[in-house]
């Protein structure tokens, strides 16, 4: 099939690669012409494990292409995906559907033919209808099915969830939609992936209803983690005591500084304005957003206490920067306000990370970044691990003790056991855990 992807951020670039490697003609279309450059010099604007070879493949075999033209890029194909961002928006917290409206409108300017229009970007419920009506007006009256079909990737791990999905949800009511979304994801369906058909606003409302329990899950096992500290409990220990049993599952059960990146923060928000407009509270989201946003600056304070109550004039060594590993996503990652909490406390902050420094510098421009986690611990007074990358995950602590003051390590995400932290010399704090005092 010909498929036109609008929009190369992070979900059309990884999910066109990926459709065009299952055979299928895929144009991208992007209106930032350095970003579409870049792509054709075989640079990617994102990090994501395997994505360069993919894409490179995939160009290679023709079946990939790039183009600022969305005439151009729609011309002829069976199905356009909207991919375009959908931030939340200053003031209110609604998702931003302004760049989704904008490719309707153009999508029906430029429509020749009769198609497919399917939103992959993460919307609120109804919008799938507006979209509908915008290119219906535009064009003249054309009938365009538009499909609901949110995507469930995980960034850093983002290929294999395309291509091996939990289930794929579909939200439309019209037959020849379902027919062209069949054959958009047959190589899928020959695997036996769960394919789910919905109506169009139910589809819209599982992606916000999925990121918000995730982010519950995420949020519960935090607060159970601060208990754990104070009763003298293991939170993981708990967590695996609760995720054996399958009504639970084990996943997002990993107490930490709490969730960010550029899902959960946005979708737990965009749901509780949406459920605002409708006068139908959702008063667990409501707590959970609320918890969250309040543990991250806690965390500061934690490394402010495992340092004795004062950093002023003292140096802190953070070990990752981005949400999670295996990204350079640093939208509403923990480390924003940790690293401000210290910076207001009086600390001095250097730190690295594998992928996330370029992004962080503007965000950060008064802590020092360098490139190891041996650089970064020199001199200092604590080291702070914050994202648990690889690159954190076997480090040589006897020569990290060395090269620090104080030797204090905190450890946000428990990648490190007690005891092999305090034979390096380190004293330890930790999530979850009783401290030792």
């Amino acid at each position: 099939m010909k498929i036109a992807m609008i929009g190369t951020g992070y979900v059309g670039l990884v999910s066109g690669t990926c459709f065009a490697d299952f055979g299928h003609q895929v144009i991208c279309v992007d209106k930032d012409q350095g970003k579409i450059d870049a792509l054709l010099s075989g640079r990617m604007p994102i990090y994501e494990p395997g994505l360069e070879s993919l894409v490179a493949s995939n160009v290679a075999a023709g079946r990939l292409s790039f183009t600022t033209s969305l005439a151009e890029g729609i011309a002829g194909v069976d199905a356009i995906f909207i991919a375009v961002g959908t931030p939340s928006r200053r003031g209110d917290g609604h998702a931003d559907l302004s760049y989704v409206y904008a490719a309707a409108r153009e999508i029906g300017e430029h429509l020749t033919h009769d198609c497919v229009v399917v939103t992959k970007s993460t919307v609120p419920v109804g919008t799938g209808d507006e979209v509908e009506r915008i290119i219906a007006e535009v064009s003249g009256g054309k009938h365009v099915p538009v499909v609901s079909n949110p995507e469930f990737l995980r960034e850093g791990a983002a290929i294999g969830d395309f291509k091996r999905p939990d289930r794929i949800v579909i939200g439309t009511e019209d037959e020849h939609a379902r027919a062209v979304m069949r054959e958009v994801y047959r190589p899928l369906f020959l695997n036996e992936a769960p394919i789910l058909f919905t109506a169009r606003r139910t589809a819209e409302l599982t992606k916000y209803a999925a990121n918000a329990f995730l982010a519950t899950k995420i949020t519960f096992i935090n607060e159970i983690a601060d208990l754990c500290e104070v009763v003298g409990a293991d939170v993981r220990d708990v967590a695996r005591g609760i995720g054996l049993d399958n009504r639970i599952g084990s996943k997002f059960l990993h107490a930490g500084p709490g969730y960010g990146g550029s899902c959960f923060p946005k979708d737990t928000v965009a749901l509780l304005k949406t459920a605002q407009d409708n006068a139908v509270p959702q008063r667990i989201v409501e707590a959970v957003v609320s918890v969250n946003d309040n543990r991250k600056r806690a965390m500061g304070r934690k490394v402010i206490n495992a340092m004795g109550g004062s950093v002023r004039g003292k140096r802190v060594a953070i070990l990752g920067l981005t949400f999670k590993p295996n990204t350079d996503d640093m939208r509403d990652a923990p480390s924003i306000a940790i690293v401000q909490a210290l910076l207001d406390a009086g600390a001095t902050v250097v730190a690295t990370d594998p992928e996330g420094m370029e992004a962080a510098a503007p965000m950060m421009p008064d802590v020092t970044m360098v490139d190891s986690a041996y650089a970064a611990a020199e001199g200092a007074d604590a080291v702070v691990i914050v994202t648990e990358w690889d690159a954190f995950r076997a480090l040589d602590l006897g020569r990290l003790a060395s090269l620090v003051n104080d030797r204090v390590l905190v450890d946000l995400r428990n990648i490190y056991r007690r005891d092999e932290v305090e034979r390096a010399g380190f004293v330890h704090h930790s999530v979850g855990l009783p401290d030792r005092a």
